[in-house]
């Protein structure tokens, strides 16, 4: 079928309930590792002896990430708060030990080491820029430890020492290039962050649309923190794209964002569909900058069903009944579970016990039922795009039908062929 032409696209861009062709999201590669390397056999120093057992919370409280990681701790000490009150983990009481990654990948790996070393916890709930666990993963490969990794990324990558239980690839960046596709969308605009995850991202997106028909009209990046958009959002404006991909990070999108809409760019005239921005950015942003763009992610705040409206009640009333509920934060709480699940099927807090037991274990979430891919350590996770309104929150206006198996090396997709290499 001819695609709609792009005033089409732009009359139809923001329409709910779109019917996306998921066929293929639905079918899973069980991606290969992308690393053999064998965690070293370092003795642990977790105690398991006592009442008590430690975890360490390792996000960003500083710095530019802030903005986005203080309510990834806050789900984390919700999770505990509330597994704790049901009786702990095999009868034990989580303990936290939390630490500041201040937004800088080189002090999450200090303090990821010391959480291990120093700390003894049984596995670190944290990160959020690939920068930040790509610096982390290799302290938890050699002291054969565990990593709980909240937050969407660009796939690729699968260790047996992290569960990864945000959105891989095929569940958030897929979902929405084929969103943009069935609205008509020719052409695209990246912008980026300077790091790891944008460009990775941008490189399956250009893959993608070298396969589908879509023409990248220009891309740029610019370091975490940058505050000067205006270069940038001239080239943006010029270029006429279809459609922006934006794969910036932390408060920059505060500045992008007012910048765009003081140039007169519009929602109706070029959508932006953004991959790190949820409910908590929004308000720092300012919803009237980005009131009508959209977003992809797997959970929002506004999913009407009995399980997420207990979360965000509960969220509210410990953490203030201004305060939402975002994706990076439900999928930090959902990881507590998961690893609460995992160790109770082991019957054991030992690391080679929980990933020999974790294929299988699954959590009734706020998002959905979720399950862990032993393979790859992903979980299935339901894809949505959604709609940033003026109540500052994101409403669903796609969805895909199921959970989507993760595919975190996209080997189901042809055109993926030769990324990971």
């Amino acid at each position: 079928m001819e695609l709609p032409r792009r005033s089409s696209f732009k009359r139809s861009a923001l329409a709910a309930g779109s019917v996306v062709a998921v066929t293929s999201l639905l079918l899973a590669g069980c991606g290969s590792k992308a690393s053999d390397t064998e965690a070293a056999n370092a003795e642990s120093c977790v105690d398991t002896s006592g009442e008590s057992i430690k975890v360490g919370a390792l996000n960003s409280l500083s710095g530019t990430m802030a903005i986005s990681e203080v309510t990834v701790r806050n789900a984390i000490d919700l999770a505990v708060e509330q597994i704790n009150a049901e009786g702990g983990v095999l009868g034990k009481q989580i303990q936290v030990v939390a630490e500041d990654g201040a937004s800088e990948p080189t002090v999450f790996a200090e303090k990821a080491e010391k959480l291990i070393s120093s700390d003894c916890v049984a596995a670190v709930f944290g990160g959020w820029t690939s920068s930040s666990r790509k610096a982390m993963l290799p302290v938890f490969e050699s002291s054969n430890s565990l990593l709980y990794y909240p937050v969407q990324y660009e796939g690729l990558e699968s260790s047996p020492n992290i569960f990864y239980t945000g959105a891989t690839t095929n569940q958030q960046i897929v979902p929405a290039l084929d969103y943009l596709k069935e609205q008509g969308a020719q052409s695209l605009y990246l912008v980026g962050s300077d790091y790891v995850f944008p460009q990775t991202a941008n490189r399956i997106i250009k893959a993608y649309a070298e396969a589908n028909g879509m023409e990248i009209k220009g891309e740029d990046y610019t370091p975490l923190g940058s505050t000067d958009f205006s270069t940038i959002i001239n080239k943006v404006r010029s270029a006429d794209a279809d459609a922006v991909f934006n794969t910036l990070n932390g408060d920059s999108n505060v500045a992008f964002f007012r910048e765009y809409k003081n140039v007169g760019l519009t929602p109706q005239d070029m959508p932006v569909v953004s991959v790190s921005i949820a409910e908590e950015e929004v308000g720092g942003i300012g919803v009237q900058n980005i009131d009508g763009q959209l977003t992809a992610w797997d959970y929002y705040q506004t999913i009407d069903s009995p399980v997420n409206n207990a979360f965000v009640e509960a969220y509210k009333a410990k953490f203030g009944a201004d305060k939402p509920t975002s994706d990076p934060m439900e999928a930090a709480y959902v990881s507590v579970f998961l690893w609460k699940n995992t160790v109770e099927k082991a019957q054991s807090f030992d690391v080679k016990a929980i990933q020999d037991n974790a294929d299988g274990v699954t959590f009734d979430a706020p998002e959905g039922l979720v399950t862990i891919d032993g393979e790859n350590h992903h979980i299935t996770k339901t894809a949505r795009i959604g709609e940033i309104r003026p109540d500052g929150l994101i409403y669903t206006i796609w969805e895909s039908p199921g959970p989507i198996e993760p595919d975190p090396f996209l080997k189901s997709y042809p055109w993926a062929a030769g990324l990971s290499g």
